[in-house]
């Protein structure tokens, strides 16, 4: 009975053994897509100047667009595309003809978005808000161009 035992408990250990090794070698095999970061991490550099580039505007024509759809809004877009950085947050901002307007915001970790007037208006805000304080960014447009003012 003792041999029995001791048989068992040896097949049990080889067992648990291959399971693991298996389990290891699935995770190896699959590799960073589980836990690495697609494209890498970007340095706080990187992510200032890809905010500071203007997007890309597709190009489609409304004419395409089958009787009855609506097809794609019209850009008000005349004057140049600027991103701003706040320790709450980021947001892009670009003027046209109806003023200046919000294009994109995102709060920093840790911080929520707690207001936003995206405009177009003659100036446009948003306001990140954290454990511990408030950070609220005013965009007007001055020529052209976005420009971040002191709130009012």
């Amino acid at each position: 009975m003792r041999r029995r035992s001791l048989l068992v408990a040896t097949g049990w250990v080889a067992t648990a053994a291959i399971a693991t090794l298996i389990g290891l070698g699935a995770i190896r095999l699959v590799g960073e897509s589980l836990t690495g970061t697609p494209g890498g991490v970007r340095s706080e550099a990187e992510i200032e100047r890809a905010l500071a580039s203007p997007e890309p505007v597709p190009t489609t024509s409304t004419a395409s667009a089958a009787p009855g759809t609506p097809g794609p809004a019209p850009s008000a877009s005349s004057g140049a595309r600027r991103g701003f950085a706040t320790d709450g947050g980021t947001a892009v901002a670009e003027c046209g003809a109806g003023g200046v307007r919000l294009v994109s915001w995102a709060p920093a970790q840790g911080y929520r978005v707690r207001d936003v007037d995206r405009g177009p208006d003659d100036d446009v805000e948003v306001t990140f808000q954290g454990p511990t304080r408030e950070y609220e960014l005013k965009v007007r447009c001055i020529g052209s161009e976005p420009v971040a003012v002191a709130d009012d």
